[in-house]
């Protein structure tokens, strides 16, 4: 019990008082539960590693990574966490599924495979590796996983440079490949805002309705628009960032996330205040599975059958919380190259092949600011030099041309789609700190446009 308090104590002084120092331990072993999971069965990289790189950087994670012991059961696929012996966790890998954290004796069924559907995309490249053909976009390239003497590790585990349709150059760092899937954290929420926009094209949804939230009936939030989810002004304010978060408290410790998501109070009437919003994401990822039905096979075979197989995305896992909610605020996993024919729809304004899978206008909807931000609607934009003060960081990237625009997740994740240059990049990596690398995918944007040949 002393040892336990101690562990307590610790905690609480990491989180400044200011949270239940029970629930972030519980947030930090079912946070190293689902990362090594999800390392040893999705993405097929050590656990232990990606223990290293994702979590233990954290603050306050070096601090108890003593005392924290996390074990991979290969036969049973899953994996369990545990601090000092306490606040035990498990994730449980199901084929198609991937890594479910179960908070109770409710098991998480296997999905079964998705009809294949056929690709319009082509091809983006060969079975190999794409090396630069010049010295100038390889130097570019090159660049990006360059340590800088005194800066947070940048650690960069994949780029991809698609150019004209094809992929011009690409590297991976060590334990990484083509083959690798990698999270794209919050990229997650520009999938969801592909899923819905299907929807849209499909006529089962209109984001000027209201959100059909049952637990906002009867109140100030049945106002609230599917637009104002998408584009997080419904009013929740910000959830991530600035001590301890309402999101990974969200994520790591409810077995349904749309539910806690749904109990957030109006700080401010919906459309006139933006705040980074995951439980706007999490209301619509609830929404998105009622829309298609079926639960997590239905939405499976529906992003398989609409999206990622006619784009050629072949080796993509949705995460689903206990509930069966799409974790569409955080977490889907890719290969960087899937990661790239998905930046792809979008540089082709929803099209593929000639085939639409948006709608029409969508990806202008999805890149028109919200109020006075440099957001869109599940996109970042490159429009605005301003800083986002409450992050410490600039909306956009310094380097990029103003039309570029972004998919963006935690660590670093970068999907940047630059349409007057007909050019789509991947970056990601294991970045740590405010801004996550900015700089660093800035200068990797301008130094592969400068490489490009001239516009005509």
């Amino acid at each position: 019990m002393r040892h336990r308090l101690a562990i307590v104590c610790l905690a609480t002084g990491l989180a400044g008082c200011s949270a239940n120092p029970l629930s972030l331990l519980d947030e930090a072993t079912n946070a190293a539960s689902q990362t090594a999971c999800t390392a040893q069965f999705v993405s097929h990289v050590s656990p232990q590693d990606a223990l290293v790189k994702e979590l233990l950087p954290e603050p306050g994670m070096g601090a108890i990574g003593w005392a924290l012991n996390t074990t991979v059961d290969r036969d049973k696929a899953e994996a369990r966490s545990t601090i000092a012996g306490g606040f035990a966790s498990r994730a449980v890998y199901r084929e198609g599924r991937g890594c479910t954290l179960v908070h109770d004796d409710r098991m998480p069924a296997a999905l079964k495979p998705s009809s294949p559907a056929p690709q319009l995309l082509p091809e983006i490249a060969g079975p190999e590796i794409v090396h630069a053909a010049s010295p100038a976009l390889a130097a570019a390239v090159d660049a990006a996983f360059d340590e800088q003497a005194g800066q947070a590790p940048r650690a960069t585990a994949a780029v991809v440079v698609v150019h004209g349709g094809r992929v011009i150059a690409e590297r991976y760092a060590p334990g990484y490949g083509i083959d690798t899937p990698l999270s794209g954290h919050s990229i997650a929420k520009s999938v969801v805002n592909a899923l819905i926009g299907v929807l849209v094209r499909e006529g089962r949804l209109d984001v000027t309705e209201p959100a059909a939230v049952p637990e906002w009936r009867g109140d100030a939030r049945a106002a609230i628009t599917l637009d104002n989810l998408l584009r997080m002004d419904e009013g929740f304010g910000f959830d991530e960032g600035g001590g301890p978060s309402i999101a990974t408290h969200m994520w790591y410790t409810q077995a349904d996330t749309a539910h806690f998501a749904a109990g957030a109070a109006l700080l401010s009437p919906p459309g006139q205040k933006w705040g980074y919003s995951s439980r706007a994401y999490t209301v619509l990822s609830r929404i998105v599975g009622d829309s298609i039905g079926g639960g997590p096979q239905g939405v499976s075979d529906f992003a398989h059958r609409e999206i990622f197989d006619p784009l050629g995305m072949r080796h993509v896992t949705i995460h689903f919380d206990q509930a069966g909610t799409m974790q569409g605020a955080w977490s889907v996993l890719a290969t960087p190259r899937d990661w790239a024919r998905f930046g792809l729809l979008y540089l082709s304004d929803g099209v593929a092949a000639g085939h639409r899978i948006l709608p029409g206008g969508w990806v202008h909807y999805s890149t028109t600011p919200t109020l006075a931000t440099g957001y869109g609607a599940g996109f970042w934009l490159n429009q605005t030099d301003a800083a986002l003060t409450e992050w410490d960081m600039r909306w956009g990237i310094p380097g990029a041309p103003t039309d570029a625009f972004m998919a963006r997740g935690y660590m670093g994740q970068y999907i940047v789609i630059v349409p007057s240059r007909n050019l789509v990049i991947v970056r990601f990596g294991f970045s740590h700190g405010p801004g996550a690398d900015i700089a660093g995918v800035g200068r990797l944007v301008h130094d592969v446009i400068a490489t490009l040949p001239a516009e005509n």
